[in-house]
């Protein structure tokens, strides 16, 4: 996946957090009261480190400005706000994004590294292609050089050890760090998430409760549900259409569609980038992705039957994601996929105390995939370019966001809701543990409606977030200065603070805390297992690649058109044309080193169990 900004996910791919708030008593006023009036340079410690460089310290008298061109950010231009703050004090450095998402995708991949320059910092959506042919291309730097890594990014040396073996190993010949992998762990197995899963599926339950709550006995019994929704509630409180699903493209890359491959993952697969193939989290099971038994292939068919029945968003040929993230705050979208985007964007504390919100509504059979912790990293990579300047503040400023200090500031960050900065959403009480603020609580929920005060940066809480969609360590590990998780759901302040009338509704019903408690308690988890087979990765050839890339071409336009047909027998004629087309195109050669990268991953996982 390419994440978005929520991702995602990202997206990835991608570990998705959720926001809404969990039981008991609020202990978060004294923290938060103080906190509105606490200066800047208490917020973040930030001003702490503009001091003149100690010993072998890097100099951070002159502003370094870098370009992070990265594979799955969803906005471009200068970092600004409240990180961007941060980081301006405590390393003197500012960062303009290149996002590939929103100019181009492969193609302006392709001519960045043509040109010769990738930028100062690089990230890649996956460890599969562009990250292996930078490397080859003399794009990337090997962070050994000079010691680079050894002197300036010491906490991850230390930390990470198995994520510098990975990166040695796999792309290194054994001995360079072009790279360091994202959702990175120091928990050997167990599911990563939060307190919420990757994905759903979320409904307006206040909607589905008025309809009678009906069970959900497959994933295509949700249109008729929705159907029956909609018709509840036609408009929105500004008189616009409301619709079941609203999709959008800038997370297609060149494989897929992306949002027809969720409904696999709510049974316990997922996909192997940029491959045929879809497998199993907790079994040596896979299957091809364009079969007809699919859910690749199921879901272009509900999506049209939702269409036939005005579920579906006609602006979802056009839109982007930012548009479908403003449609869900305004109350015109009835399901989420995931539970960062519907909850994140619609589920305000005014909506949720009258009960008002997206909650999980899941179906009969549900098994949720889930993505174990990874002491080697994730695909997703983190690099510096061969031509960066100064790059052992860049090293430094990288293994700073490995640590506890970075990674509280933006855990989440890219495919849910960042903590943001200490002292103004956060704050660690007397006991020593962290408490969400009050103005944390109206940021969360509000997110782009929530002005920052200038002295934290200034804009709104959303853009002033981490703007490179990377997620450097798992929300979910615990931070060893504090003895929580990074992520502010899972605090033990949040978990007790009284709930929402949405939060009781659901608790009382589904007899569950979270979503991921529900999950676990009634045995519908499949965790994938994080590993490593100690060898280099299989890659496609030059030749396989790119006849890869001409068929998820050809996927990814078919797909579209297959869920906006006119009816039923153009549907069927584009689902042969599209089949035989890849077909002609050598699909069976992508499928042949599918079966093979599935059979890598196998292999990896046994490093673990």
């Amino acid at each position: 996946m390419k994440l978005t900004r929520m991702l995602p996910v990202l997206l990835s791919i991608m570990i998705l957090l959720p926001l809404a708030a969990c039981g008991g008593s609020n202990n978060g006023n004294s923290a938060s009261n103080a906190a509105t009036k606490a200066p800047a340079a208490e917020a973040t410690a930030a001003g702490e480190a503009s001091a003149a460089p100690e010993g072998g310290a890097p100099d951070h008298a002159k502003p370094l400005k870098l370009t992070v061109f990265s594979t799955t950010a969803n906005y471009a231009g200068p970092q600004t706000g409240w990180f961007a703050k941060i980081i301006k004090d405590k390393f003197n450095i500012e960062l303009d994004i290149v996002a590939s998402n929103l100019t181009g995708g492969d193609t302006k991949i392709s001519a960045m590294m043509a040109s010769g320059n990738l930028g100062d910092i690089i990230i890649f959506g996956d460890d599969k292609n562009h990250y292996p042919n930078a490397i080859q291309g003399k794009l990337l730097l090997d962070w050994t050089k000079d010691g680079l890594l050894d002197k300036h990014g010491a906490d991850i040396v230390k930390q990470f050890p198995k994520a510098i073996e990975k990166a040695k190993v796999a792309f290194g010949g054994g001995s360079a760090v072009y790279g360091m992998g994202n959702n990175v762990a120091v928990n050997p197995s167990g599911p990563s998430e939060g307190k919420d899963m990757t994905w759903g599926p979320d409904l307006r339950w206040d909607l589905y409760q008025q309809i009678g709550a009906p069970e959900i006995g497959s994933i295509e019994a949700y249109l008729p549900v929705l159907k029956q929704m909609q018709e509840l509630e036609p408009k929105n409180e500004q008189g616009k259409k409301t619709y079941a699903f609203s999709l959008w493209s800038d997370w297609d890359g060149n494989y897929k569609m992306t949002l027809a491959k969720q409904f696999a993952c709510m049974l316990g697969y997922d996909e192997i980038a940029d491959t045929a193939v879809y497998v199993k989290a907790d079994e040596e099971k896979y299957y091809d992705f364009i079969s007809e038994d699919s859910w690749y292939m199921k879901s272009l068919r509900l999506y049209y039957e939702a269409n036939q029945l005005g579920l579906v968003d006609p602006d979802s040929l056009t839109q982007k994601f930012d548009d479908v993230v403003a449609k869900y705050k305004d109350g015109r979208v009835l399901f989420s996929w995931f539970p960062w985007l519907g909850a994140a964007n619609y589920n305000t504390p005014e909506r949720t105390a009258e009960g008002k919100g997206f909650a999980l509504v899941p179906f009969k059979g549900e098994l949720m995939y889930s993505t174990g912790f990874n002491v080697y990293g994730g695909n997703g990579i983190i690099a510096i370019g061969a031509k960066a300047k100064e790059p052992e503040r860049i090293m430094e400023f990288i293994n700073w966001m490995y640590t506890p200090e970075g990674a509280m500031l933006s855990a989440g960050s890219g495919t849910a809701v960042p903590n943001g900065p200490k002292g103004l959403t956060w704050d660690i009480g007397v006991d020593g543990k962290p408490v969400i603020t009050d103005f944390g609580w109206e940021a969360f929920a509000k997110q782009q409606d929530t002005k920052i005060p200038e002295e934290y940066g200034g804009g709104d809480f959303y853009y002033g977030s981490n703007q490179m969609n990377f997620s450097f360590v798992v929300p979910a590990m615990e931070n060893p200065e504090t003895g929580e998780p990074y992520d502010h759901n899972l605090w033990q302040t949040t978990l007790e603070r009284n709930p929402s009338k949405l939060d009781s509704d659901w608790r009382a019903k589904m007899g569950a805390l979270t979503a991921k408690e529900y999950f676990e308690k009634n045995g519908m988890l499949a965790v994938a297992p994080q590993g490593f087979t100690g060898k280099e990765p299989l890659m496609m050839d030059k030749t396989l690649e790119q006849k890869n890339k001409q068929i998820g071409t050809v996927i990814q336009q078919y797909s579209w058109k297959m869920v906006f047909a006119k009816n039923d027998a153009e549907f069927d004629k584009l689902n042969r044309e599209m089949h035989d087309k890849v077909n002609g195109l050598g699909y069976a050669d992508v499928m042949e080193f599918s079966v093979k990268k599935a059979e890598e991953l196998f292999e990896a996982r046994k490093s673990v169990q």
